[in-house]
């Protein structure tokens, strides 16, 4: 197995008494884009401040293309960091703006010029070169921060929520932008977000955190298909959560008592166990079809159309803490107040660690 780019080891962190990371360990691969996604307070930008030197950890260690960068500066280690408030100098042109981390290399004038107006021309900017920050959109100020960052040629570039103040039209522009040019230029992106939208848009390699640790992590694919956690399952996107117990258990398989009624699962468990299912809005289905499981009927609270479905909220009348969330395709006709049954495939629901 190859050595990856980047090794984080047993990384834990306390601000005063207050843990942040505990006990954080990641591989991160050449040429990969991973996702740090997790609600405010996970612990993600700390993990982020750590791989780009700011922060020194209170524990464990951070390899850089095997080399050992835990307390190497900002300055010296082979990573560049992208801030959401792009912090580009107002006096400075854009090709200032974007040659300064060359300038502090001692690159001559001639040649910064020349590797600045690459790097504009990589993110689509090559006639901006002369102006100044506060003459582009958003928009723009954030690519010449990714110029910026690229200019250098880091081994790891790191993104701190860097789509965070732009309206959502210019931020999906700017998610397919980030991935094509992370495509072009090969380097390992990592990449901060709370937003689920743009973790599945853009990674790779997504890693799921929560309370300083590291719940879920692998393919966007698999982690939304196949969440490893109760958490993971409602954080990566929705999912109708049922609590039950394995009533029986035999040749593999086990009958599960839920709140929407007794389910027929494939299983190693014994009986007596807990046990959490989640099902996707996706997989849920609005009336019985021939094979799949029925979860009992339901009254609808709150329709709302989506564009190509409808998100569709319904209380269970089994259980009335139970909360369908379906996504019914646009034409389906259901209103607030309608009585529905609910059903789904046996094979769409995913059993979950906790």
């Amino acid at each position: 197995m190859t050595a990856p780019l980047v090794d984080i080891r047993g990384v834990s962190h306390r601000f005063g008494q207050l843990a942040v990371l505990k006990n954080v360990s990641l591989r991160i691969e050449p040429g990969s884009y991973t996702i740090l996604l997790g609600p405010s307070g996970s612990g993600k930008t700390t993990l982020l401040s750590i791989l780009g030197g700011f922060v020194t950890p209170s524990e464990g260690k951070v390899l850089i293309r095997g080399e050992d960068c835990t307390s190497v500066p900002p300055a010296k280690r082979p990573t560049t960091t992208v801030f959401q408030d792009y912090a580009l100098f107002p006096h400075m042109s854009v090709g200032g703006n974007v040659g300064f981390g060359l300038r502090m290399q001692g690159v001559d004038g001639t040649r910064r010029a020349a590797k600045a107006r690459e790097a504009l021309a990589l993110v689509g900017l090559a006639s901006a070169f002369d102006k100044k920050p506060h003459q582009l959109s958003g928009g723009q100020r954030q690519r010449v921060a990714l110029a910026r960052a690229l200019v250098i040629e880091p081994a790891v570039l790191l993104l701190d929520e860097p789509l965070g103040a732009l309206d959502l039209k210019l931020r999906r522009q700017m998610q397919d932008e980030l991935k094509a040019i992370q495509k072009r230029v090969g380097t390992a992106f990592i990449h901060v977000t709370h937003d689920q939208e743009e973790a599945m848009a853009l990674a790779d390699h997504c890693v799921v955190m929560n309370d300083g640790r590291i719940e879920d992590e692998g393919p966007p694919e698999r982690v939304y298909a196949r969440p490893a956690t109760r958490f993971s399952a409602t954080f990566m996107g929705e999912s109708t959560i049922l609590a039950g117990t394995v009533m029986k258990a035999t040749n593999g398989a086990i009958t599960v008592s839920t709140p929407a009624g007794a389910i027929l699962l494939p299983g190693p468990q014994s009986a007596g166990t807990s046990i959490a299912l989640a099902i996707r809005p996706e997989h849920l289905r609005l009336g019985e079809t021939k094979g799949d499981i029925a979860l009992g009927s339901a009254k609808v609270s709150d329709v709302v159309f989506q564009g190509s479905f409808k998100r569709v909220l319904a209380t269970s009348e089994l259980d009335p803490a139970l909360q369908f969330i379906a996504k019914a395709p646009a034409s389906t006709t259901v209103q607030a107040g309608d009585t529905v049954v609910v059903s789904c495939n046996a094979d769409d629901i995913i059993q979950l660690a906790d």
